[in-house]
């Protein structure tokens, strides 16, 4: 049963749609949600992980699906925001009848909803659902476009922009990676060959060492990683990892990093910017996969997109100027952005809607 917390934020979050999902023969509970769809179809990927109870899963999808707006608007693509959640443990629970269940609730939707991998989802999972509905998006096998290395090549651009607003040279900073998988392995990597040190942690003992291997990376036991002397610390796991607790023992100038929803609460922005800690909003960091979807709708060619995913660092470095400027944490001031282009964008559809119904 959805509780009380999880309706009343969908209201407050501006969502135009959530739907919640329950099918009883294949297992299959989630939902998806539906943010904003002013510029276009809302896009965004479905994981698949266990929660603490259904209503921490529409909450998850809630919150995630509003960053997935603000982050294809902040970089100017015809996409609105959207998100979907399926509980279960992939490992044990993702079952064919489950995955044809949820590609069948994702076409009822008709469009507005367009997803792909994410957590838990997998390409070959996509290719169980893509015989049940159209609206899927996904790199094929032999595609030169990998979303992975694209979200990294946008982190990477950012730590670099810290590292010129640190007035630091690039090739002497100490990064701390926390969560070594696709993207945090494409950004250790990119930073080594840069000449970067980098410290990583991962529950994952195959991920750590294939990167003290690869990469000739420190490894430090996961939650040690909070309390590294680093000159950037770079998140690439899970949300939330940005509270009081680890805020208060984090050593480092400044944090970028390509994992979602990494403040715990809004008001932890604002304890980074009290403590000069430049924080690089996530939805402008880590837009480097969302930007592949450019690729997939022969909208841009390779280096058409890798030339947009390298925008972010000026980007990120223009919202950290403007904090600075008006003493606003970056988050408000990125936020500030995407809503006047929002409600800019919801004036001309209104104003386009009332032409044509005069017309007709």
């Amino acid at each position: 049963m959805v509780e009380l917390k999880a309706l009343p934020l969908a209201v407050d979050l501006g969502h135009e749609e959530v739907v919640l999902l329950h099918d009883r023969d294949s297992g299959l509970r989630g939902a998806i949600a539906i943010h904003d769809s002013t510029f276009g179809p809302s896009v965004g990927g479905t994981r698949m992980r266990t929660y603490p109870s259904f209503d921490d899963a529409v909450v998850d999808a809630l919150r995630l699906a509003r960053a997935m707006t603000y982050k294809a608007t902040m970089v100017e693509m015809p996409f609105g925001g959207a998100k979907a959640v399926i509980m279960g443990d992939p490992s044990r629970e993702k079952t064919r009848p489950l995955l044809v269940a949820y590609a069948k609730a994702v076409e009822r939707l008709g469009g507005r909803f367009f997803t792909g991998c994410d957590m838990g989802i997998e390409l070959r999972d996509l290719k169980v659902m893509q015989r049940h509905t159209k609206h899927l998006s996904h790199a094929d096998e032999d595609s030169p476009i990998d979303t992975s290395y694209l979200a990294a090549l946008g982190v990477f651009e950012g730590i670099a922009a810290a590292a010129a607003v640190l007035g630091r040279d690039f090739s002497s900073l100490q990064v701390a990676i926390q969560g070594i998988g696709a993207v945090g392995f494409h950004l250790g990597k990119l930073l080594v060959d840069h000449g970067v040190h980098i410290i990583v942690a991962d529950p994952d003992q195959a991920r750590t060492l294939r990167a003290a291997r690869a990469l000739e990376a420190q490894v430090v036991e996961p939650d040690a990683i909070y309390d590294v002397e680093a000159d950037v610390f770079s998140p690439n796991a899970m949300g939330g990892i940005l509270n009081d607790d680890t805020i208060a023992r984090l050593r480092v100038q400044a944090i970028v990093g390509g994992a979602n929803e990494q403040l715990l609460e809004p008001r932890h922005g604002d304890i980074l910017n009290s403590l000069r800690i430049l924080w690089g909003p996530d939805y402008v960091v880590n837009a480097g996969g969302l930007l592949s979807l450019l690729y997939e709708t022969k909208q841009a060619d390779v280096a058409g997109v890798e030339e947009r995913v390298r925008m972010i660092g000026p980007r990120v470095a223009d919202i950290w100027q403007r904090s600075h400027e008006e003493e606003e944490a970056p988050g408000i001031i990125a936020d500030r952005i995407v809503e006047e282009r929002l409600a800019h964008g919801r004036r001309a559809k209104s104003e386009s809607v009332r032409r044509t119904k005069y017309d007709d």
